[in-house]
């Protein structure tokens, strides 16, 4: 049985807050869709003081305390990718906003396809998901997912515009 998340919890420890998608994940359904809605506002205003290479690095870091916050937290919570977790999908989300183009209508289009690719796990998404562990593994299916939902993005963008 996978532990419930306790919004005690999420202030134990930094790594918590971090993991947790700074509390989104606990959203009774969905915690990976909140997440993925939190890199929104987290990428605009990132976005109005960073340039793109900046902004980049950023995400870098942010996907590095990634790998040490989901791995601290998996371990506290006794399950490695407690779907609580959410601050992969919202690193992901922050890379396919940064190489997305800025209008509405492609981000919604990258958000439901991220969201497809997170939640189906083509391969090789799912064999990452079930080898690869620790915080590491949490992280990195997700940056992959945003791999593919950028391709789809620039096929789309080819052929049909």
């Amino acid at each position: 049985m996978i532990p419930r998340v306790s919004p005690r919890f999420v202030f134990t420890h930094p790594a918590h807050f971090i993991a947790l998608g700074f509390g989104t994940g606990l959203a009774p359904v969905a915690p990976g869709t909140f997440g993925t809605l939190l890199a929104f506002p987290i990428y605009i205003a990132l976005d109005r003081w960073l340039d793109p290479l900046q902004l980049f690095g950023v995400i870098a870091l942010f996907f590095a305390i990634g790998v040490w916050a989901c791995g601290r937290t998996g371990r506290d919570l006794g399950v490695a990718d407690h779907s609580a977790m959410n601050w992969d999908e919202v690193v992901s989300m922050l890379l396919t906003l940064l190489i997305v183009p800025a209008d509405w209508q492609w981000w919604v289009f990258a958000f439901v396809a991220f969201r497809f690719f997170d939640v189906v796990k083509p391969q090789p998404i799912r064999y990452i998901d079930r080898t690869v562990k620790g915080g590491l593994g949490v992280m990195f299916d997700d940056v992959v997912a945003a791999f593919y939902t950028l391709l789809l993005v620039a096929a789309v963008k080819r052929f049909f515009f």
